[in-house]
Formats: structure tokens, sequence, C-alpha cells
């Protein structure tokens, strides 16, 4: 899989979306009680809002120094014996572990929740390669097994299933025979997977974030699937975007505590570790360990005036609160990075060539911007997103006309008040009980989903009161 996931136009994928009643139940449903739960895991901490303007400044100082931590994490790996790898692209950073893997003569990998490598392509790439490739997340390995459906989601993949349907796959794929109960089925998925650990040759996984003075990799999860994924094959190779670096435990910390309580709504996940080589004598823990750092684009955002959207810690909460991503799921998006944040970074790691749509799937309500731990202003990226688009002509050539004819007539008070006198009359054929209901593209985009009233007659328009007001006020 690779950063897009759907190669239909956004229109195609937004009417599936928005026609999927169970997804958007489910949705619903999960926003819900994740706005609930991390609220109340949120006020335990305290001053919520000290602690995002903590995680906020951690963030924009690791990127300001991006450089001297990077080396830093480095030289730490290496002195303790591992390997680090600085990939410019998705295709050399595959390629290095692909050449690790073969380098090893290994066939049996297995994979834990990774982002990063999803956007590197790295299953095509390793199953190409005659590897048997497995995911250990749960919500992964789900859709692994359904023929590697995409995720929905960042931090809950398969939000998009219901009970059935898994346990329909489980019994196709798998030979499952039990029913949908969630305990038989994670059950089932532990039994299968327990042995897939054990015959395992290589472990990857990503990294939440890396410990520059540690040369270290701290793992978030809550299937404690990352720490058997690490430590039980003899070689680990983990995979960071070069921006997932932090420069001590103690702002690991920090960060862990915005983390899981924005992602889940708990005040720590089940598993909170950090690794890295392992020491000699050690009896735990990997032969082999291998961090590979991605770029893949992240340089050129790095300075720029979406810097910002470097900050993300992939926690997905701007997904929980956005009425747009409530209706229209996560596939619509056509990324892995759905929601607001993937509305933000997919173009700028892909381009507007196949993104140029994202920018504007936000009401530009900024409740996404209220919620992130680490205060990116999302809402006014996705406006500077849009007026690059229009700065480079992206947008089609009717939307340029009429957004051109707009600009005269509101820049113009005589023009439009001229208009105005005959917008009542003009309207009737757009309109129905008082209602407008078709027009121009840019009009109907709105009255698609909004009431737009019919312009009132001008003997009860503003301008005409306010003329009567002011003859009377000059008698």
């Amino acid at each position: 899989m690779s950063l897009q996931t759907d190669s239909r136009n956004f229109s195609e994928r937004t009417t599936e979306g928005l026609g999927d009643s169970f997804m958007r139940s489910a949705v619903g449903s999960a926003q819900d009680s994740l706005k609930t739960r991390r609220l109340t895991a949120a006020a335990a901490l305290g001053d919520w809002e000290q602690w995002r303007t903590v995680g906020q400044l951690i963030r924009q100082h690791t990127l300001a120094n991006l450089d001297f931590y990077l080396e830093q994490l480095a030289d730490n790996v290496e002195r303790q014996g591992g390997h680090i790898y600085f990939a410019a692209t998705k295709e050399e950073a595959s390629s290095y572990i692909r050449d690790v893997i073969v380098r090893k003569q290994a066939t049996r990998i297995v994979k834990s929740k990774s982002m990063v490598t999803e956007e590197i392509e790295l299953n095509h790439v390793l199953l190409e390669a005659g590897c048997e490739l497995i995911e250990t997340d749960l919500g992964e390995y789900i859709l692994q097994m359904d023929d590697w459906d995409p995720p929905s989601h960042i931090v809950a993949p398969a939000l998009h299933k219901d009970r059935e349907q898994i346990r329909r796959v489980f019994a196709e794929k798998l030979g499952y025979t039990g029913d949908e109960t969630p305990e038989k089925l994670a059950g089932f998925a532990r039994t299968v997977l327990r042995q897939k650990f054990l015959d395992a040759e290589v472990g990857i996984t990503g990294c939440n974030f890396a410990v520059a003075n540690l040369g270290a990799i701290n793992l978030v999860t809550n299937e404690g699937n990352g720490d058997l994924t690490a430590a039980i094959p003899k070689t680990h190779i983990a995979v960071m975007g070069m921006e997932r670096i932090v420069p001590t435990l103690e702002e690991m910390e920090i960060l862990d505590n915005l983390l899981c309580r924005s992602a889940v709504g708990q005040k720590l996940t089940s598993y909170i570790t950090v690794m890295g080589p392992s020491a000699a004598g050690e009896t735990d823990g990997p032969e082999e360990f291998h961090l590979v750092v991605v770029d893949n684009g992240r340089s050129d955002i790095l300075g720029s005036e979406f810097n910002e959207a470097l900050q993300c810690i992939r926690c997905g909460a701007c997904l929980n609160v956005c009425p747009v991503y409530r209706h229209i799921g996560g596939h619509a998006y056509g990324s892995i990075y759905p929601g607001p944040i993937g509305a933000v970074i997919t173009p700028l790691l892909g381009g507007y060539g196949d993104y140029k749509e994202l920018p504007y799937a936000s009401s530009l309500c900024g409740a996404c911007t209220d919620v992130c731990p680490v205060r990116i202003p999302l809402h006014e990226q996705l406006i500077m997103h849009r007026q690059k688009i229009v700065e480079q002509k992206r947008t089609g050539a009717s939307d340029r006309i009429q957004m051109k004819a707009a600009a005269k007539l509101l820049s113009s008070p005589a023009l439009f008040g001229r208009t105005l006198r005959l917008a009542h009359s003009a309207s009737r054929i757009m309109s129905k009980h008082g209602r407008i209901v078709r027009g121009p593209a840019l009009i109907q985009g709105w009255i698609n989903t909004r009431d737009l009233k019919q312009p009132v007659k001008q003997k009860d328009s503003f301008r005409a009161w306010m003329k009567e007001r002011k003859g009377d006020s000059e008698q």
C-alpha cells in the first residue's frame, strides 16, 4: 500500500462514504465515546491547556534543532552496536529494509502497526520479494486478511468493520468456526499470531518517538504486539519519519501523556516501551537492530509555512472531532492519512495533482485545532493550502470564472447595489418555497447541504430600510 489508497476521484469516494450507513454510525459512535474519554483523561492531568503548550514547545524546539538531534540519535545508536540509515525517498527506505532481509536470508516477517511503512509501500516491496509478511496489530491483521483493505483511521484502522464482517473474514481466510463475540474473535487471532511471533526471523516496527540522547525508540501500543515484534525475532528493524524524535526521556514522557489521552482517552496505554540495540550479555531482545529514518518530502516541509504540520504525533484526535470525517469516513480521503491532519500532510507529501480536493474537505470549524495536543493550527493550514491551489490555478476553469465574477461584483458597491435590486426576481427560476434549490457549481455545492434563502424583494431589503430611515432622520 502507498500513500494513495484509492485512485477514484474525490466525488466518487465521498458519495460512497455518504452512502455507507454502517460506517457513518460506527464513526459517529466512536467519536462520541472518544470525546468523553479524552476529556476525562485530560482533566486528570490538571491544566490540560498548559500541557498542550508544553507539548507544542517541545515539538517546535525539536524541529528547530532537528539536524542536531538526528546526529545525536545516530551517534548513540551506532555506539551501542546498532545500524542507522537515512532514507531520502520511500524507494531508498524500502530497498534498504528489503536488502537487510535478503542478506539475512529471512522470509518470515512480523510487523507492528506503522503508518510510515504504509507510506513507503514496504508491504508491497516485501511481498514482491517473496516474504511471508504478517501484520500483528489486530486491526491491521483484520485488514490484511480482508485482502489488504486500506485503514480508515490513524489509530483504529478497522473502525469501518463490524463484528459480523470480521467473523466472515476469519471464517473465509483462516477457517474460524466460532461466532462474532469480540472475545472469541480476539482469542482466535491471538492463537494464530502467537505462533507467527515465534516463527518470525525479522520484526518490523514503527516508532512513536526516537529518544536522541539514548539512541533508542519509544513504542506506544495497547496490545503488546509491538514488544513481541521487536523482542522475539533475531533482527529488529524500526522505521520512523525523521521528525518523530525527542531530546530525552523527559520530553518523551510529556508527549506520551498527551498522545495516550488524545488518541484513546487513556491515562497511559497498556505498553509504553523504550528499546534499542541489545547490550552485550543481554538474554532478551534482538541480535541485530536497524533504525531507518525516512525523509520522503519532510525536509521540503521543514521551515516552510506548513512547518507546524510536522509537530503531529499521530494521535488521531482531530479525526475524532471532525464533522466531515464523521460523514464521509476515512476511505473517502484516498490516503493512508485521513481526517484534518491527512488533508494537510497528504498534499504536502503527495502533491496537489492527486490531492487538491482534500483541503476543501473541511468546514473550517476549527475543532481540529482546538483538540490538537500539540496545537497545530490545522484549519489555518487548510486555508493556506486552498490559497496555494488557487494561486497555482489548480481549480477548474468554471470555478475560476465564477470567482472572478464574484470578485468584480463584490468589489463594486454600485454594481452590487444594482444586482441586489434584481436579485429577488432573477432568483425565482432557481427557487422553491422561498429557498434556492439550484444554481451554478459554487452555489450548488452550498445548497446541497445547507439552506440558502431566496433574496428578499427590493422594498423589503436592508438598503431600502436604511434609505427610509435616513429620509426620516433628515426631516
